[in-house]
């Protein structure tokens, strides 16, 4: 008998200053109506000073484990994804490891940019299944604010901050309707590496840099390979469209979104939608929106959840799971 692992937790973590459209508007040109009819935003939450992305993500983790009722001491394995480390390193991983109180496994980060939560949610659940780990913490957490350029209008009115968790648990794979995660398809084209980047690097400009994104090249792009590895997850699980409970998207664009709802055929009610209120939060957008459906009721035990995201690199993924 297999292993799989089952999602026994979720929690979520945003800063408490909130932006919105109007107050970017006073000092950019641009307005509500513009951003709101060509994303879907309408606010996003801002980091304060000093507050850090292992900051957002403790707070995060920490909801998460509480929700499953577990300790950071019973952790074996944490995967951090982000594209705004605390530093070059160490992991910023490593440090809500000790703030968790975690003793023993392993912890690290991995980027991916806004598909970082599907691969870091693959790397916990192949860990799992491999008997290298029996209870994993899966996290998402930016602070996308300190690599915005506040002068271009393009960029920093679609950003925010934020971070989300899930803590998963080693199950016997009894196989039929068993809950957990089912699959996660994982993809990358490098060839697309400047359409979506950050001009700065260690190794390139000793400084941090900003943000620069070819947004039409990027929606064209996220259309067609979104579809692509959607109907990737369906076809490995044997099932279609119609089996799918809840469609739970990266939060960049409220277009992509509709779009690919439209693909598979689902009411609008049938997709968890947060880009309104918290803008792309890159790896942190899908684990918020999970936490959120999750608390509320929305998403209930044994249904069917589909996660895709799509970010830099360019990199693109799903996954399925059955809550």
């Amino acid at each position: 008998m297999g292993i799989r692992s089952l999602v026994r937790g979720c929690g979520a973590y945003l800063p408490e200053r909130i932006v919105t459209n109007d107050e970017l508007a006073a000092r950019l040109d641009t307005s509500d109506a513009w951003i709101v009819q060509r994303t879907g935003i309408r606010q996003r939450h801002i980091a304060a000073e000093g507050e850090t992305t292992s900051d957002l993500a403790t707070h995060a983790a920490e909801r998460a484990l509480e929700a499953a009722s577990l300790a950071g001491a019973d952790l074996d394995l944490i995967v951090l994804a982000t594209a705004t480390p605390d530093h070059t390193f160490p992991a910023t991983a490593a440090n809500v490891q000790a703030r968790l109180g975690m003793r023993r496994g392993a912890a690290f980060d991995v980027q991916a940019v806004c598909t970082g939560f599907i691969y870091a949610l693959s790397v916990a659940d192949n860990a799992i299944r491999a008997g290298q780990a029996k209870r994993a913490l899966v996290i998402g957490a930016e602070t996308f604010s300190r690599i915005l350029d506040w002068n271009d209008r393009g960029t920093c009115v679609l950003f925010g901050d934020g971070a989300g968790a899930l803590v998963l648990e080693a199950v016997p794979d009894d196989g039929g309707l068993a809950r957990g995660i089912l699959s996660t398809h994982l993809h990358s084209d490098g060839t697309g590496y400047r359409l979506l980047y950050v001009d700065g690097g260690p190794s390139t400009t000793g400084l941090a840099g900003h943000l620069r994104m070819e947004g039409r090249e990027i929606f064209r792009h996220a259309v067609a390979r979104l579809a692509e590895v959607v109907d990737e997850a369906l076809t490995a699980n044997r099932l279609d469209a119609g089996a799918v409970d809840w469609l739970v998207p990266h939060q960049a664009n409220l277009r992509i979104i509709d779009a690919m709802r439209k693909r598979l055929g689902l009411p609008t009610e049938k997709v968890v939608i947060t880009i309104d209120r918290h803008a792309n939060t890159s790896a942190a957008s899908v684990p918020l929106a999970l936490a959120e459906a999750s608390a509320d009721g929305r998403i209930r035990p044994g249904q069917l959840v589909l996660m895709e995201a799509m970010g830099g690199g360019l990199t693109w993924g799903a996954a399925l799971a059955r809550w």
